[in-house]
């Protein structure tokens, strides 16, 4: 299987607003006003951004079963590089280019030229985790992957696609595709369909 070939374009932009990247009735992902973009191109086209600024994500990762429910919502709100690959349409019109002052204004960085070092060391470990483990790349207009760094410099990774959302972290694992649902942490997996369940512990 050819990898696709992304690359980093050098103009990087800033949030004019604040944004909602992506939304549906499992979760929610925003970016904060005056949040640092990075565009990420393939065979000339723009396909995602590497983002730095402060960024909130929630998912309900709760699972309705027949012995109640389980699992809790997912909540992270942080302020470090992350990673979207997809259609950007939508949200780029809602960026404008950075000058030299938006990357001191925050504290983050001294230059542009030390954003885009991080952003491509936050793609390359990226593409590193795909080729490693297989994860699917962005096949569809309205799909979605997100990589966000964890406490321990590591990637969670989130796809959206339609009506599927995969989740996947160091201690969580989470599949919803319209009534199905699989949640895997805290020592146990559980399934459910159609108003059925499984539970299994380990």
């Amino acid at each position: 299987m050819k990898w696709p070939n992304y690359q980093l374009d050098k103009t990087v932009s800033k949030a004019n607003e604040d944004l909602t990247l992506w939304q549906t009735e499992r979760g929610i992902i925003r970016i904060g006003k005056n949040t640092l973009a990075c565009p990420i191109g393939l065979d000339g086209q723009q396909v995602g951004y590497v983002f730095h600024g402060h960024y909130r994500l929630l998912l309900d990762t709760i699972v309705e079963t027949n012995e109640g429910a389980i699992g809790k919502p997912l909540e992270k709100e942080a302020n470090t590089p992350f990673l979207m690959l997809g259609n950007t349409e939508r949200v780029r019109q809602h960026f404008s280019v950075a000058g030299e002052g938006d990357f001191l204004e925050n504290g983050l960085y001294v230059s542009k030229e030390e954003f885009i070092a991080q952003a491509e060391d936050l793609l390359n470990r990226f593409l590193e985790k795909e080729r490693a483990y297989g994860h699917c790349h962005v096949r569809k207009n309205d799909s979605l992957i997100f990589a966000f760094q964890n406490e321990n410099g590591r990637l969670d990774i989130l796809v959206a696609e339609d009506s599927k959302l995969v989740y996947k972290a160091e201690d969580t694992f989470f599949v919803s595709n319209e009534n199905k649902v699989v949640l895997k942490s805290l020592g146990q997996v559980v399934c459910a369909s159609d108003g059925r369940s499984v539970i299994i512990k380990r």
